[in-house]
């Protein structure tokens, strides 16, 4: 029952952003448990700088060759195939061909960047992280070499996962990233005690292997069967390759954009790259639960819209997209920035990790919030021209604002240390929002706009609402509750959420949200249908 259940779901855009919301809430969550066994173990400190550090190269040449392909590339590609001539046997043969010749062509460019990256790894540390003093480099260096094995599971499960996003196949998707997860955490508790920061690499890999494995057997089910073929000359693949360049130069900028941050960090004080990672992995959680679960589930919506040459339905689809990730994230914003001290003493106020480094990590997330909105929002604009197969524009935009973040970084890190980092990260992630909302809205023409308008007037209300009455209950809270534990901190936190909440909830019925009208009846059409299976 619970398996039909499931599929029906996932047939809708928010039937699969509710399950890959609902399995990166978990993720997310566990993930948090992640980052309280690093904070509490290693503290914000040497061996947490060295542990994201080593992350850069990785990601690096996992970003620019496997999710340019996935993102923007493989699923329209894919689809467009699969559908030839009404889903014929040789159409299916054909997808399942170019699915196999990507995969092959990502594990080539995957083994000879990587190898190359494993070379000259000491080299490259004096240019990731010059602020680190020799051993702490050499240390770096032993870790992303480590951490480069990954990428090679990450190459392979991620054209997995692009096969299950184009059959709306969300449950074993959503499950990777727990996984991945997982591993991490086996690392830091079996391997760490005897390896230190060097067990929760092997844990990286670990995690990565399952992020793999969890999602091949969906594939299969589906058709997909390895083959050692590399068809470079195939239309569909030369297609993929041709959309993918420029979203590889994008996701480019997005990496060298971190690496220019953890070059500026690591010259600050220490602990400063271990910081802004922190505070970067906790305002992720609603990002990855809200903004990109949505713009997910979303995208084939997108892309389909697009092979009907339908706009009134493209329109309708960003519409109800858009409205729904600004419900759900602005809440979230006000309550992450009013209650920023109380969720970093909740996660990370343990062990090594002392009162100053949660000083610090607090003001960066706060710094974060404010720009959660549009951190939330860049997922879902971006696949909106990834659907038209346009991928040109969100590359110059995220130039654009590479470059600003470069550059106010600079100059703010100077005067405010990492806070500088995090403003200069959220003010180009603002002007990074602006330009796609109104380059799309010139491809497009019409968004909906009023009908966006309006709603966001009425969830700003309701947002201030629930922003008041956190304020109040916190004050009103803490003198009945000891807050120097870790149980006073949480009933002062979950008070004040749950009441802002419900709050929030009740001015929006109030005010006659339509968001909240859509998310009622489909819970009930989602109760009605579990009971009739």
């Amino acid at each position: 029952m619970l398996r039909k259940f499931l599929e029906k779901l996932q047939t809708t855009i928010l039937g699969g952003a509710i399950i890959v919301g609902a399995a990166s809430i978990l993720s997310r969550l566990i993930g948090l448990v992640r980052d309280r066994l690093l904070a509490s173990t290693f503290g914000a400190g040497d061996a947490l700088d060295i542990y994201y550090a080593a992350f850069r190269l990785p990601d690096f040449i996992f970003n620019i060759l496997v999710l340019g392909a996935l993102a923007s590339s493989f699923i329209p590609v894919f689809l467009e195939h699969w559908n030839k001539n009404n889903q014929a046997a040789a159409s299916k043969e054909e997808a399942w061909h170019i699915t196999n010749s990507v995969l092959n062509l990502i594990l080539v460019g995957l083994l000879v960047l990587g190898g190359l990256l494993f070379l000259f790894t000491p080299q490259l540390m004096l240019i990731v992280a010059p602020g680190f003093d020799p051993e702490k480099q050499a240390e770096t260096a032993h870790l992303t070499r480590l951490m480069l094995v990954s990428i090679i599971f990450f190459g392979m499960s991620n054209v997995v996962s692009g096969v299950l996003n184009s059959f709306r196949k969300f449950v074993a998707y959503s499950l990777a990233p727990i996984m991945y997860n997982v591993g991490i955490i086996f690392g830091i508790v079996v391997l760490s005690p005897r390896w230190g920061i060097q067990g929760a690499a092997i844990g990286v890999v670990a995690g990565a292997l399952l992020h793999w494995l969890v999602q091949l057997p969906s594939a299969r089910s589906l058709g997909f069967r390895y083959t050692l073929v590399l068809d470079t000359a195939h239309r569909g693949v030369r297609k993929i390759g041709a959309l993918m360049i420029p979203r590889t130069l994008g996701l480019a900028v997005v990496q060298i954009n971190q690496i220019v941050i953890t070059i500026i960090a690591s010259t600050l004080r220490t602990g400063s790259v271990a910081v802004f990672n922190l505070a970067t992995n906790l305002q992720s959680f609603p990002i990855s639960v809200f903004g990109i679960s949505l713009a997910v589930s979303a995208f084939p919506a997108f892309s389909q819209a697009f092979a009907e040459q339908n706009n009134q339905k493209f329109v309708s689809h960003f519409s109800e997209t858009f409205r729904r990730v600004l419900y759900l994230i602005l809440p979230v914003s006000v309550a992450i920035l009013l209650l920023r001290a109380q969720f970093v003493r909740l996660i990370f106020g343990a062990g090594a990790f002392d009162w100053t480094d949660t000083i610090l990590t607090a003001e960066t997330l706060g710094v974060f919030a404010l720009s959660l909105f549009a951190q939330s929002l860049i997922p879902m604009l971006a696949r909106s021209f990834y659907a038209f197969q346009n991928t040109k524009t969100p590359v110059a935009v995220s130039i654009f604002a590479m470059a600003l973040n470069i550059a106010l970084g600079i100059f703010l890190s100077r005067t405010a240390g990492i806070i500088g980092l995090a403003f200069a990260f959220t003010i180009s992630s603002i002007v990074h929002m602006v330009l796609l909302l109104a380059l799309l809205r010139i491809r497009v023409g019409d968004l909906d706009d009023v009908r966006i308008i309006r709603s966001t007037f009425k969830i700003l209300i309701a947002s201030a609402a629930l922003g008041l009455v956190i304020q109040w209950l916190k004050y009103v809270i803490a003198p009945l509750v000891d807050m120097q534990t870790f149980l006073g901190i949480f009933i002062q936190t979950s008070g004040a959420l749950l009441t802002g909440g419900i709050v929030y909830l009740v001015v929006t019925m109030v005010l006659q949200s339509e968001e909240i009208h859509i998310f009622r009846n489909w819970f009930m059409r989602a109760v009605r249908t579990l009971i009739k299976r």
